[in-house]
């Protein structure tokens, strides 16, 4: 049973892989037919004969179709919205970080993640760290500190009183 539901899952993949990659095709084949006009050629009257390293005819072909000028335009167009979603992706780590760890800085981390994009970058550093930052050993850290010292200056002043007791005692 087990053996069927990996293989099912598997199939599933990779039917689901082979849909999205038609799916865009098709986009970018749409995308070909309607930037197709925007994709004049004005050099098909040149000699290739005047050339030493010319493609076949079928690559020329190919090469001076308009619907191939369309198709570049709109890998483009989708290769720049692909890179611009991953810079955004990258621009919003600290905040993802901070709500998959159900931070109570998230509002901080979203605030300074956007002074990063509009101010000043360094602001989106200060939000990385405040996200990736372990509260909790930093609380527990910063209070052992405080409870270092309280106890360190409590015993100072017991060893001052005593030092004191015992000079007066002496005297």
């Amino acid at each position: 049973m087990n053996v069927i539901k990996s293989i099912m899952r598997v199939l599933f993949t990779i039917s689901k892989v082979i849909f999205k990659f038609v799916s865009f095709m098709l986009v970018m084949l749409a995308g070909a037919y309607v930037l197709a006009p925007m994709g004049t050629i004005n050099s098909k009257d040149i000699d290739m004969g005047s050339f030493t390293n010319t493609p076949n005819e079928t690559m020329m072909l190919i090469f001076n179709s308009e619907y191939f000028s369309g198709y570049l335009f709109s890998v483009t167009i989708a290769l720049v919205l692909f890179v611009v979603y991953l810079l955004w992706e990258v621009h919003e780590l600290a905040v993802h970080k901070a709500q998959k760890q159900k931070s109570s800085h998230i509002q901080l981390v979203f605030a300074l993640s956007l002074c990063g994009l509009f101010l000043h970058k360094a602001w989106w550093v200060l939000a990385i760290m405040i996200a990736f930052a372990n509260w909790e050993h930093i609380g527990a850290s910063i209070s052992a500190v405080i409870r270092n010292s309280r106890l360190e200056s409590a015993t100072k002043l017991n060893d001052l009183v005593q030092t004191t007791d015992n000079s007066e005692a002496k005297s």
